[in-house]
């Protein structure tokens, strides 16, 4: 089973592109934080990929500093630059995100859940 919940921050706005084939699609990074014992802490960083109508709703509700949970699956992407280099990002493709913190573009300071309008086993 590939499934991954995050809960952390955005260190960035959401950034939304409209492709050729008219789906939207949103990026983001966050980042999530491990306590030890000890009282330190380890950060992580995460790439974040949203999909269509949830992608747009991302763009105009999340901003940086908001906390979210996020939900979905671990994709890797594979891709030559210009000087024949291979590179590599494993992202989470989001299937639902959730606002933990106030709107970050606005005035609400309730929890909003955001989750597309997908059918039971289906994809985006």
């Amino acid at each position: 089973m590939n499934k991954v919940i995050l809960v952390g921050r955005l260190t960035r706005d959401p950034e939304m592109r409209a492709l050729a084939s008219g789906k939207s699609v949103t990026t983001f990074a966050m980042t999530t934080n491990e306590y030890a014992g000890n009282g330190h802490a380890t950060a992580e960083h995460h790439a974040v990929v949203v999909w269509d109508r949830l992608a747009e709703i991302c763009a105009q509700y999340l901003g940086r500093g908001q906390q979210v949970a996020v939900e979905g699956r671990l994709q890797t992407r594979q891709w030559d630059d210009d000087r024949g280099r291979r590179h590599s990002k494993t992202e989470v493709v989001a299937s639902a995100v959730e606002m933990l913190s106030g709107r970050a573009k606005g005035a609400m300071h309730e929890a909003v859940a955001i989750a597309p309008d997908l059918p039971a086993g289906a994809t985006s």
